[in-house]
């Protein structure tokens, strides 16, 4: 059997190791974490704790869970939308 991805519209962030206050605000949980002197972002996700290298996607799941998405994952997985495209007004 085959399957298709069902089309699902996600919130993402991504994180340059400059924006730490940005992915706070969008993930709360990763208030009191740390980063390395890498750029390193640690994300609380279902399985425990992952880690955020510069240029990976955080992202919300659809049932307001995190974790993050390397960027070549993400291009193939996800095309950003407006939205109008959501029926909503901006």
């Amino acid at each position: 059997m085959k399957y298709r991805k069902k089309p699902v519209v996600i919130e993402a962030v991504k994180w340059t190791g400059e924006n730490f206050d940005e992915c706070c605000a969008f993930c709360p949980a990763i208030m009191g974490e740390t980063y390395k002197a890498d750029g390193c972002l640690k994300i609380p996700t279902l399985e425990g704790k992952m880690i955020a290298a510069k240029g990976d996607f955080i992202i919300r799941g659809v049932k307001g869970e995190f974790y993050p998405c390397k960027p070549d994952i993400f291009k193939q997985t996800y095309d950003e939308v407006d939205n109008t495209f959501l029926g909503m007004s901006r």
